[in-house]
């Protein structure tokens, strides 16, 4: 028996899930209710970890103030989760695509077909950080389900010995991690339970890290003033679809119809806060970006300078 087949075997994401220990048995109907169930846990783990993400978002958030980056790493589909977010930020929030990446073992292949053993090796992930030249500024985020992924583990202890700022996402216990001598600066460890089927982190594991990463990205970039109120209105007019996106935002937040949100959006060169802060202060574009630029972005501070 090996060493490695122990450490697998004694994981809390391999580990049998009782509840549906005769799923072969049950009709789809029971199928689908088991499964949700089980997925309603997940949310309610997530919530035990708040003051962990809280940390990593505040984290987060202070190096991007100061050029700082965030990468993800992962492996299979944790390595695509992190891809996935990352990937969304620049339309959503109009950030550069070089502030928020994914690194997945195995390269850019690997989100549309598996490539087996290319999580094995520590080496590989301690060299894709210098294939992305991380500096100490930046952050990085390993994604996880076991914690023990060789590749995540490399880009963990490569980043502590440059002197970034290190995160965990997985799904196992801080005992266990503790155990295998995994490491990292925030461990942000939701106890989802055993999965339906057993080992398919792509399941309860999978969603509670998605769920995880959508707070770390969105609580930081409305820290950065990407949002007014509950509406991002930092978006990137890369289509016609959030072009429409951005003319219906300034509408509804200023007040004024459809043809007058296009005329100002244009003459704000497509950048909606500088629009709406012509529209909300009454004033030209210059002097709306240089009171944006003065309050950091936030557009209800900029209003009350």
């Amino acid at each position: 028996m090996t060493s490695l087949f122990k450490e697998i075997s004694n994981l809390a994401t391999e580990q049998r899930n009782q509840r549906s220990k005769d799923i072969d048995l049950m009709n789809t109907s029971e199928i689908l209710e088991l499964i949700n169930s089980e997925d309603a846990m997940v949310a309610l783990a997530i919530k035990d970890e708040l003051e962990h993400i809280t940390e990593a978002v505040d984290i987060i958030t202070e190096q991007f103030k100061i050029g700082g980056r965030l990468f993800y790493v992962g492996a299979g589909t944790s390595g695509r989760l992190g891809i996935v977010d990352a990937s969304e930020c620049p339309p959503t929030f109009g950030t550069d695509p070089d502030m928020v990446q994914g690194i997945i073992a195995g390269g850019e292949q690997a989100m549309f077909k598996a490539q087996e053993g290319a999580e094995d090796s520590v080496e590989f992930g301690a060299q894709s950080l210098l294939d992305n030249h991380v500096n100490r500024n930046d952050v990085i985020c390993g994604i996880a389900a076991s914690g023990r992924t060789p590749f995540v583990r490399g880009a963990l202890d490569k980043a502590r010995s440059m002197g970034c700022h290190t995160i965990l996402v997985t799904t196992n216990s801080r005992e266990q991690l503790h155990a295998l001598g995994v490491e990292a600066e925030i461990v942000i460890a939701p106890n989802v339970g055993p999965e339906v089927i057993a080992g398919s982190t792509r399941m309860k594991s999978g969603t509670a890290q998605k769920m995880v990463l959508n707070m770390l990205t969105t609580a930081s970039m409305i820290r950065l003033g990407k949002s007014y109120g509950n509406i991002m209105v930092d978006l990137q007019l890369t289509n016609a679809k959030l072009r429409e996106r951005a003319k219906r935002i300034i509408m509804e937040i200023a007040d004024v119809d459809y043809d007058k949100a296009g005329e100002v959006l244009d003459l704000a060169k497509g950048h909606v806060k500088t629009a709406l802060m012509m529209l909300l202060a009454d004033i030209d574009a210059q002097t709306a970006k240089n009171k944006l630029d003065e309050a950091d972005g936030f557009i209800k501070t900029a209003l009350q300078g």
